[in-house]
């Protein structure tokens, strides 16, 4: 049986240029949220079309994640069909699959052609397995996350982030990024 692909870790980093590079408009950009409070939220640009919030898996996530699943199992969930939604089989790929999330849920906003266009396409009426499969052998995606994460830069749903983070007020390792209309 032939091991799952790994890719390298992205950095946190909000300057994630490969988007653009491959097809999506510069008149949106992932900018940093330096807090949840209302005067560092207005800070960033807006509209804001997603939010993507950077947390660790550690053992109250895990606990609470199974809480969860224990509450679908029982009470079945609904989720839209619009919603675009990719599983995690490539290792190390979480930061580009949440940026895929973040724009292909929001492509009838932001303007796409290129390679990113084709992917979204290409995998819109796919399961979220089948588009784990495609993107596993997408080379044009691999590449630029690959060429992204060895530049190595280490330098409305705030309520939902707020929440997250409270259920482990000690833990310090969360981060969030916005994708938001460029200024």
């Amino acid at each position: 049986m032939a091991s799952k692909p790994r890719w390298l870790p992205l950095e946190s980093n909000p300057d994630v240029s490969f988007v653009h590079q491959l097809g999506m408009s510069k008149s949106w950009q992932f900018c940093d949220v330096y807090g949840l409070d209302p005067d560092l939220l207005g800070m960033v640009p807006s509209p804001v079309a997603a939010v993507l919030l950077l947390f660790p898996i550690n053992e109250k996530y895990e606990t609470f994640k199974k809480e969860e699943e224990e509450k679908i199992d029982k009470d079945g969930q609904t989720v839209s069909s619009n919603l675009y939604y990719m599983k995690q089989t490539i290792g190390n790929a979480c930061g580009t699959i949440g940026l895929l999330h973040a724009i292909a849920n929001n492509k009838h906003r932001i303007e796409l052609d290129g390679s990113l266009k084709k992917f979204i396409d290409d995998t819109e009426k796919m399961s979220p397995a089948e588009r784990a499969e495609y993107l596993e052998k997408d080379e044009s995606i691999s590449a630029a996350h690959e060429s992204s994460a060895q530049e190595g830069q280490t330098e409305d749903a705030a309520g939902a982030c707020k929440a997250f983070m409270a259920r482990d007020p000690a833990e310090l390792h969360f981060t969030v990024v916005a994708l938001a209309k460029a200024q």
